[in-house]
């Protein structure tokens, strides 16, 4: 048992740390992107949105995968293995 939640630990730690890079980078390139925009067309059409809109839906899905998203129970897994094993 030790070991599971060992693991599991780990697991989650990754994640975590995985879901900051990508948060990070999220920041960093569209601070870029903005500063570009801002730098030629201030004022003008707003084209940094569509990175910002289309990359956030995927940091939306990360953040539900690392906080929200929960472990299969046994009983799904049982149910699962069991479907499988009929094929």
């Amino acid at each position: 048992m030790s070991n599971d939640l060992r693991a599991a630990a780990i697991t989650r730690l990754r994640k975590k740390r995985d879901l900051q890079a990508h948060l990070l980078s999220y920041v960093l390139v569209n601070l870029f992107l903005n500063g570009i925009w801002l730098l030629t067309t201030p004022g003008g059409f707003y084209w940094p949105m569509f990175p910002l809109l289309g990359w956030g839906i995927g940091i939306a899905f990360h953040v539900w995968d690392v906080y929200v998203s929960s472990d299969p129970s046994e009983e799904a897994i049982h149910t699962e293995m069991e479907r499988l094993s009929r094929r």
